[in-house]
């Protein structure tokens, strides 16, 4: 029976797509809907969700801002007030134009983002200086009419959250969005044990209607760039047009600067593709809905082993999020193919020999290894032993990031390298559109971000010319 729930898994190097929505239909993360684009999220695939949002709204809280929920529903009118802003997302907006049997005298968009309907309410509350900064964040659902979809990584309708901020000053916005940006960096590194280069999209990728966009971008098993979150400064240009004003101490009155930042479930797609395997996922312990999976092995003594596994259950449960797998109708080796699967970071064999020895068995999901640990010292292995699973997933992850950066030596080379091999490219940049186009064109990969790491640019791989800054391309989904 083991062999057989593997054998539903494509394995990775014959088709990755096929194994990552394998993967994710038998680990019961999602399914597919009714609704052309849309998914179902299933309690498993929503309980990592709710570990992401709490970890997220700790850090969100930790740095002043408070949690808010505005309208599902935008007027057409409010929409269209920002033009670049509404250009942006036309392709992809969902109208309402009727209510029950009625034609709306306005259509109304279903939002693809808020900017639009929290600046409407920004420009109401906004006085003075002492109502700033304004530090609110929203979880919600928005939908954008994809053409193309996969679950996580791109569907109609997604779930994230949107931080939309009003400030005094640009230096204090700009502040506001790097520091938010730096949350994410954490987050997804230090809980998710994904690797990221952080930087700033260039003009023809920024957010549509902001001054900057930053961006966290991670590099997926399959050598493609996803980006993992994003962070925008909006300047002052939603502010003027919404009229978001404030006296401020000299008596002037000023149009305030403006950040927003999101991520969203497709994290949960970063995590299948970053640390997934041919036996199904791998999830980080920090982020993991289980943490332990409890799988006793009766031989004929079922109660006899069922009791202890029932003690030690009881033992770990308020340190550790941990499942009993008692059910009767599954053989112990489809118990552990199926944990497998679901990439519980560590599975705890017991059986009567184990019982009479007063130990168990440590399985770790991340490497296969197998550690015999005696009951009295189990609390204190298992905190190590997590640990060093969540250490391992991120070195592995990073190690291969770094594994496959290719640096070209020119515009050849790197359409070479990009047929050839898989990952990112590192390449001077001379800071024209023409020639990240050419490569967009050319190759189909697109620039990912300028690093904020030190610049000692050469020449522009692709015109030769001197180049302004280093830059990251990739094809990505």
């Amino acid at each position: 029976m083991e062999e057989n729930l593997l054998k539903e898994i494509t394995p990775k190097s014959r088709d990755f797509s096929q194994w990552y929505i394998d993967v994710i239909l038998k680990a019961e993360l999602a399914d597919y809907s009714p609704v052309r684009g849309c998914m179902v999220i299933r309690p498993y695939g929503f309980a990592i969700w709710e570990k992401m949002q709490y970890f997220l709204d700790q850090r969100f809280k930790a740095t002043g801002h408070k949690n808010a929920y505005f309208p599902l529903f935008i007027p057409e009118s409010l929409l269209q007030k920002e033009v670049e802003h509404v250009e942006g997302f036309a392709p992809e907006v969902a109208w309402v134009t009727h209510g029950g049997h009625d034609e709306l005298s306005e259509r109304i968009a279903v939002r693809p983002t808020s900017e639009t309907i929290i600046c409407s309410m920004y420009s109401k509350w906004i006085r003075s200086w002492r109502d700033l900064p304004v530090l609110i964040n929203q979880w919600c659902n928005v939908v954008r009419w994809e053409k193309s979809t996969k679950p996580f990584l791109r569907t109609a309708e997604f779930l994230w959250q949107e931080g939309h901020t009003a400030h005094r000053t640009e230096e204090e916005a700009e502040e506001e969005t790097l520091r938010m940006l730096e949350v994410y960096r954490d987050f997804v590194e230090s809980d998710l044990a994904v690797p990221v280069i952080k930087g700033k999209k260039s003009e023809s990728e920024k957010f549509a209607g902001a001054l900057r966009t930053y961006t966290i971008e991670a590099m997926m098993s399959d050598g493609k760039a996803l980006q993992a979150g994003t962070s925008h400064n909006l300047g002052q240009h939603f502010s003027k047009v919404f009229d978001i004003t404030y006296l401020d101490q000299d008596g002037q009155l000023k149009n305030v600067w403006q950040t927003s930042w999101g991520v969203s479930t497709r994290l949960i797609g970063a995590l299948i593709m970053t640390h997934g395997d041919d036996r199904g996922l791998r999830i980080p312990p920090k982020i993991a809905p289980i943490q332990v999976a409890i799988v006793p092995i009766y031989g004929k003594k079922k109660e006899f082993v069922l009791d202890k596994a029932m003690k030690i259950f009881n033992m770990i449960k308020e340190e550790y999020r941990v499942e009993l797998d008692d059910r009767d109708e599954y053989t112990p080796g489809w118990k552990f193919s199926e944990w497998e699967m679901k990439g519980v970071p560590v599975r705890l064999e017991i059986g009567p020999r184990d019982v009479e020895k007063q130990q168990v068995i440590l399985v770790r999901r991340d490497t296969g290894e197998k550690l015999a640990v005696k009951e009295q010292d189990l609390e204190n292995e298992l905190n190590k032993l997590l640990d060093d699973i969540q250490k391992n997933m991120y070195d592995q992850a990073r190690n291969f990031m770094n594994e496959n950066i290719w640096q070209p030596t020119d515009f050849a080379d790197l359409k070479k390298t990009l047929e050839e091999k898989r990952g990112f490219i590192k390449a001077n940049w001379c800071g024209s559109s023409d020639c990240e186009n050419l490569i967009k064109e050319e190759t189909g990969a697109t620039m990912r971000c300028i690093p904020f790491e030190e610049q000692n640019p050469g020449k522009c791989i692709v015109c030769g010319k001197k180049a302004k800054s280093i830059a990251y391309f990739a094809k990505s989904y």
